[in-house]
């Protein structure tokens, strides 16, 4: 799928603001399940060098949101610090086995895009250049989403995903510390 004029328009004002801040970094694209991240992510491939790491690769299963943060330091830390190393590594989760699986290298570019729930937590607050808060405010379409992509097999966790993601974004303060906002496929002001 492509993305439309509205996600077009938002990654030429996230590629702006990255532009504005810095010629390298990361940036974080966090908010709640099926809000459209993904789809954003993909767009700014098209307007900047990037590398994008779906956080949905690297969390260990539906109840490990609160490891997320400690599992992305090395990418973070590949991105930001100097001298800036070539590549960096994260382990994959897989979810049909539901378990760890092999190590993935990723390699440097300028800018390193984390896209998914958990990927803009306050333990790397002072690492990212830019956070984005994605989000789809009609909670139904994004579970209809979710299960679209996921499968029905996944309709018993979404709620207790939601309710811990909702739980996640409050501790971390996620929206609130967002420097840009997309909400409903459209950027806002913040």
């Amino acid at each position: 799928m492509s993305p439309g004029p509205d996600v077009a328009e938002a990654a030429r004002s996230v590629r702006a603001q990255m532009d504005a801040r810095a010629s390298h970094g990361v940036v974080c694209l966090d908010g709640p399940a099926a809000s459209g991240k993904t789809t954003l992510a993909h767009a700014l491939r098209d307007h900047a060098d990037v590398t994008v790491v779906h956080t949905d690769d690297v969390l260990p299963g539906w109840s490990g949101l609160a490891s997320l943060p400690a599992a992305l330091d090395d990418l973070i830390l590949t991105f930001t610090a100097e001298p800036r190393r070539p590549s960096g590594f994260y382990t994959r989760y897989d979810w049909h086995r539901e378990q760890l699986a092999e190590v993935v290298e990723v390699p440097r570019t300028p800018w390193l895009v984390l896209e998914g729930v958990g990927s803009g937590s306050l333990r790397h607050a002072h690492a990212v250049t830019l956070l984005v808060w994605v989000e789809l405010t009609d909670a139904s379409e994004r579970e209809r989403r979710g299960l679209a992509r996921d499968g029905e097999s996944v309709r018993r966790y979404w709620q207790q995903w939601m309710l811990d993601e909702q739980r996640y974004f409050d501790e971390h303060r996620v929206r609130e510390r967002a420097d840009l906002l997309v909400v409903d496929g459209v950027l806002s002001p913040t």
